[in-house]
């Protein structure tokens, strides 16, 4: 055998296990995109149910917000009925029932007067570092010292 041929036989040898190498690893790859095509398939089965599922929240949430703006609108009328009443009420009655009040309290103490038996009130009394001072006492002025 030649030097050629030997360099020939090694060069076949080594596209031999160059072909092998890449025969193993194309048919990895094969087997990864087989596994990565049914991984997506079975994400696909489950995530069309689950959107659906999720567009019905969706529209069963929006229902509940409107019916919840119709009643807030109705507690908002209602609130301000109600507000326009008690100032109607209020000024209406309001006026009248202190006047009629007034009257009666002013009724109840001339009517009754002054009891015989029941003493008269002490007068108030003011402390002035460390004295007690009757208001009816004339208080110097400060500023002035005799």
């Amino acid at each position: 055998m030649s030097g050629g041929e030997v360099a020939g036989i090694l060069v076949a040898v080594f596209w031999a296990i160059l072909v092998s190498f890449l025969a193993v690893a194309l048919a990895r790859l094969a087997q990864t995109l087989r596994a990565t095509t049914r991984l997506v398939a079975d994400v696909t089965e489950q995530a069309v149910p689950l959107l659906a599922d999720a567009s019905a929240a969706v529209r069963s949430a929006q229902t509940q917000i409107d019916r919840v703006d119709a009643i807030a609108t109705d507690v908002q009328e209602v609130t301000s009925n109600a507000s326009a009443l008690s100032t109607t009420v209020a000024s209406t009655f309001g006026g009248p029932l202190v006047k009629v009040a007034a009257f009666g309290y002013g009724v109840r103490r001339a009517l009754g007067g002054r009891k015989d038996d029941v003493p008269a009130r002490e007068p108030r009394r003011t402390v002035i570092v460390g004295r007690t001072v009757s208001r009816r006492e004339k208080r110097k002025p400060r500023g002035k010292r005799d």
